[in-house]
């Protein structure tokens, strides 16, 4: 068989196939079409990934990228040729009231794929900048779980899932009210739900309680107030009940919700990160989150194991999303891999309160591939 694009002597990592061993990967008609040794006599292009990672195409489980449709929204492929990350999932940027745009304006313009949760609120994140900042949960005028699930279920190849944000500055003194009506949307669109959390009320405890199996809490490994550790480091116990039941925890670095302190004590602990994801938006595209890479390189520092970092950006949240394609190198499943190097030096990591630590590796971009074609050489670059 005569292959488009071959992956030849790289280390393949797929969770979800139960690979990890240096091997070949091959690509045909858009999907992958062989993996194994010696694959490399007949492809039109053969790239050689010694020393490198290759992985099911990274998705970014938490991010901002309704461009110019919300004041923080990015670019989505612009930030893929940096971090490689092959599917997007946009969560909340966009509500009932502006899904549509997105989709046409957006999504329907984007190479690399866009998945996303839709906001319970009408106008979704409206006011996050660094100038205005109000919170779409504070009126619940806003938040009609009825209209929402019914834009959700207009759009079910594109909209996963219910977004929602609780706190103080998401929501002010509502308390766990916003989180009920988005759960009464999923309810109706039989979707899960993702919850922001920021400063209590509510406390951290209570939106756990509430939770469903297969919803997740985003800002898992936020900062005090609200952190899931207690002030002498310990687990709080409703993270351990919520995950016996099935939510799941998603890192949502962003500008304000991950501490190395938190995270040391969660990872000491026995309680690593279902997910982890970025929430790369436009106030933290430039430090401290950047992207997905350097939230996957504070993990790698932090001591996560390469395949349990994998899985967490590949076969955990593409079954999130009930599209598990997205997500393997099984033949036939769609055509996208991310290649990583890790290099090997000083490199200095910052959280969200501005704390550093220094560690020795670190993720690179090699290349991406999407629809079975080499879309970006960061080599070449």
């Amino acid at each position: 068989m005569s292959y488009n694009l071959v992956l030849t002597g790289g280390r393949v990592v797929d969770p979800g196939q139960g690979i990890d061993q240096v091997t070949d990967i091959a690509f045909a008609d858009g999907k992958v079409a062989a993996v194994g040794d010696g694959l490399n006599g007949s492809a039109a292009i053969v790239r050689d990934v010694s020393g490198a990672i290759v992985m099911p195409g990274m998705i970014d489980f938490h991010t901002h990228v309704y461009w110019g449709g919300t004041s923080l929204g990015i670019r989505p492929d612009e930030l893929a040729r940096r971090a490689g990350t092959t599917t997007w999932l946009d969560v909340g940027s966009a509500g009932p009231g502006n899904f549509e745009g997105f989709r046409e304006h957006v999504i329907g313009r984007s190479e690399t794929k866009i998945l996303a949760y839709l906001h319970v609120s009408f106008a979704g994140i409206y006011g996050f900048s660094d100038r205005v900042s109000v919170g779409e949960s504070c009126d619940l005028r806003l938040l009609d779980a009825n209209v929402c699930a019914d834009i959700a279920r207009a759009n079910p190849d594109l909209v996963r899932g219910i977004k929602v944000r609780i706190g103080r500055h998401a929501s002010g003194y509502n308390g766990i009210t916003p989180l009920e009506l988005a759960i009464e949307a999923a309810e109706q669109a039989g979707l899960p739900v993702m919850c922001h959390i920021d400063a209590p009320p509510p406390r951290y405890e209570d939106v756990l309680a509430v939770l469903r199996p297969g919803d997740t809490l985003t800002h898992c490994f936020r900062p005090r107030p609200n952190a899931p550790i207690y002030s002498d480091g310990r687990i709080r116990e409703a993270c351990f009940q919520a995950r016996e039941r099935g939510v799941m925890f998603d890192i949502g670095h962003g500008m304000g919700s991950f501490s190395f302190e938190v995270a040391e004590a969660m990872l000491a602990g026995g309680f690593p990160p279902d997910v982890i994801s970025s929430d790369v938006h436009a106030l933290c595209i430039e430090g401290p989150a950047w992207d997905n890479l350097e939230t996957m390189s504070k993990f790698l520092h932090l001591g996560m194991a390469v395949p349990e970092i994998v899985r967490a950006v590949t076969k955990t949240p593409a079954d999130l999303l009930r599209r598990p394609d997205l997500a393997d190198l099984a033949v036939g499943s769609t055509g996208d891999a991310t290649v990583l190097r890790i290099d090997e030096g000083r490199f200095r990591f910052v959280d969200v309160e501005g704390k550093h630590r220094t560690g020795a590796r670190k993720f690179r971009l090699d290349s991406v591939v999407l629809d079975g074609r080499l879309w970006h050489d960061a080599q070449a670059t």
